[in-house]
């Protein structure tokens, strides 16, 4: 499945207006879709046929019939009717609550991330990671940690890895990459500007240029040669960047593990006298 209704609920910010009056229906009405004429479901969300066109275009589909095969798929394979438990967490919530709504949130979000994020396209980065003479994260709050979790991960394995908290550091950085180097931006809105003006700069200077983001949209897209897309539900309390790190540590283990299994002798000797020098640091 290509997840297509997670694309049209996470992209739905980024729509066209037209874009949302369609996406808004098919949410609301998803299993209405498949008995529906292209003719019908312009009549009920108000657009034109060469919209709904133009939207399915925009989600990579070839047209209407892909459209409604998709959305029909995934309604049948759900267990259960979807709900909303997971996005609110009341503050009367007890103890267990909270443990099972943050939990179903972040497994939740790991499920979507699986059906947008583009297998292709994490081959490309592995590979252009593999290549490159050093890495370089780009991120701000609460998405650079993830960047500096993906930097530990990397250098543990000697791989040359730079990540700067300070935001001019990041842009000091940037210009000095080259064609050689791959500079990687995270940011969940994809408007994070700090991350976006390194990412671009990396990009004028040759290097090559991934994004870690929502699907849809935005300008660390339109920066990025390779774009890793993530789903996320960040509602209420969530939207403190709770269940969109996880999916974003998500793909950042993919990458370690997609790199490391081109490098796998290396990466074992590595790794084990990495574990060896901090040994005798436990009690």
């Amino acid at each position: 499945m290509r997840g297509t209704l997670v694309k049209i609920k996470q992209g739905f910010d980024t729509f066209k207006p037209s874009e949302k009056k369609i996406a808004q229906y098919i949410l609301e009405h998803p299993e209405e879709l498949k008995n529906l004429s292209i003719t019908e479901l312009s009549d009920k969300s108000n657009t034109s046929e060469a919209s709904i066109v133009r939207f399915c275009k925009s989600l990579g589909l070839k047209g209407y019939q892909e459209l409604k095969i998709d959305v029909s798929l995934e309604i049948s394979q759900r267990r259960t009717p979807p709900k909303v438990f997971f996005e609110q967490i009341d503050t009367d919530d007890s103890a267990n609550d909270i443990i099972m709504k943050v939990a179903s949130g972040n497994i939740q979000a790991l499920k979507d991330t699986t059906k947008i994020l583009s297998p292709d396209e994490l081959e490309r980065a592995i590979e252009a990671i593999y290549k490159a003479k050093s890495i370089n994260v780009f991120g701000v709050g609460a998405s650079s940690i993830v960047a500096l979790d993906l930097q530990y991960k990397f250098m543990r394995i000697n791989i040359p890895t730079y990540m700067f908290f300070d935001t001019h550091m990041q842009l000091t950085s940037a210009v000095n990459l080259s064609k050689e180097d791959v500079a990687i931006g995270i940011s969940y809105s994809g408007s994070t500007k700090e991350v976006v003006d390194a990412l671009r700069i990396a990009k004028e200077k040759g290097a090559t240029t991934i994004c870690i983001t929502k699907y849809g949209d935005s300008p660390i897209v339109s920066t990025s040669d390779i774009k890793l897309f993530i789903a996320a539900v960040e509602n209420n309390f969530r939207s403190a960047a709770m269940a969109s790190r996880i999916a974003q540590l998500n793909i950042v283990d993919s990458l370690f593990v997609g790199v490391a299994c081109k490098l796998y002798d290396e990466v074992i000797d590595y790794l084990y006298k990495t574990r060896e020098v901090v040994k005798d640091k436990k009690y």
